[in-house]
């Protein structure tokens, strides 16, 4: 067998993929750290001038908060995508790895799972906030202050141990022969939330928790689909054509409308039950939770916009994929999103009946 030395302009081809692929880490890790900064620094900034007391470690809790939404936008989107991609060319397999495109070869239908990565990811943060409810939802100075075993004792230890034991189920699952059975544990995560959002001292916490579970439901297939979709096209591009690729996009983009309405909606009716019509002008900028929620609002404006310039383009564009475009710059808005919307839970809800 002859090896053949590689032409100039192959190296020089490698060499450009090789820059383009480092860029693309350093922009990535750039817009983590300073996605980070709105969980740390927000919860001082908007308690500013409104005389309301944050709790111990805010910033902190806010950032655990971050990651656990997060990993579960991850696996959700995941398996929502790939159901939509097996309408558009039939089964296929999810490998473990993926390999690179060879010409002449059909390239894999779904890009490496990164839902293994989230489970340990949402584990340790679920971790880490049970271990702050172990402490009475204080900031622990050390492994003597956790009172594991008071967990059992209240409902929310019960939720938060449930989530750290459904992100550990979950990572299981992932690396299991059947990832589809994410879809459990990832529910009971929902659930836990959804639960956990709203005590049972508040006025009818079934119809909050009803409403935070279908605005995080939502939510989570809405970011982690967009993010997985644009994967799958990038993946699809070298081997699959165009009409594939626009074929899945345009199946996102249906549901992604139907998921935009449903947040809308539960979002405003959670809204008016902690802040009354009567007083929400007026607690939008006096209160720290109005003024992250105003933030949240203009955050999903832009969001919409985007979806809307990539919608328009699927349509009328002579390349239906420059949709990616607008798509890219939604992830990343959708990434603020989440962590406005983290940051959210860890200030003092402004609920008066």
């Amino acid at each position: 067998m002859t090896l053949t030395r590689p032409t100039d302009g192959t190296a020089a081809t490698h060499r450009a993929v090789r820059r383009a692929g480092a860029g693309r880490a350093v922009a990535v890790l750039v817009l983590v750290a300073l996605g980070a900064l709105i969980p740390l620094l927000g919860p001082s900034t908007a308690l500013h001038g409104t005389g309301e007391a944050g709790a111990p470690g805010a910033g902190g809790i806010a950032l655990l908060r971050t990651v656990l939404f997060a990993a579960l936008c991850i696996p959700v989107g995941e398996l929502f995508v790939n159901r939509l991609a097996r309408s558009v060319r039939g089964p296929f397999p999810e490998p473990a790895v993926t390999p690179p495109a060879v010409p002449g070869t059909t390239p894999p239908a779904a890009p490496r799972s990164w839902s293994a990565y989230a489970a340990v990811a949402g584990f340790l943060a679920a971790l880490a906030l049970a271990s702050v409810v172990a402490t009475g939802n204080r900031v622990p100075s050390g492994p003597s202050d956790i009172d594991v075993g008071g967990l059992y004792a209240s409902r929310e230890g019960t939720l938060a141990l449930m989530e750290v034991n459904a992100f550990l189920v979950a990572g299981m699952c992932a690396v299991s022969r059947r990832p589809g059975t994410q879809v459990w544990p990832l529910a009971a995560v929902i659930v836990a939330e959804a639960l956990r959002a709203h005590p049972t001292t508040e006025y009818t916490p079934l119809t909050g928790s009803a409403l935070t579970l279908v605005h995080l439901t939502c939510a989570s297939l809405w970011v982690g689909g967009l993010l997985h979709a644009l994967r799958t096209l990038r993946l699809w591009r070298g081997g699959h054509g165009p009409e594939a690729g626009a074929a899945l996009l345009g199946l996102y983009a249906r549901v992604a409308a139907v998921l935009l309405a449903a947040i809308t909606a539960t979002g405003v009716c959670s809204s008016l039950r902690r802040m009354p019509p009567g007083t929400i002008l007026e607690q939008l900028t006096t209160t720290a939770y109005g003024r992250v929620l105003v933030a949240k609002v203009l955050l999903v404006a832009v969001v919409a916009a985007l979806a809307l310039a990539a919608r328009q383009r699927l349509r009328r564009a002579a390349d239906p994929l420059t949709a990616c475009a607008p798509a890219r710059a939604e992830v990343v808005v959708l990434g603020l999103v989440v962590a406005v919307s983290a940051l959210l839970t860890a200030l003092p809800v402004p609920i008066r009946w």
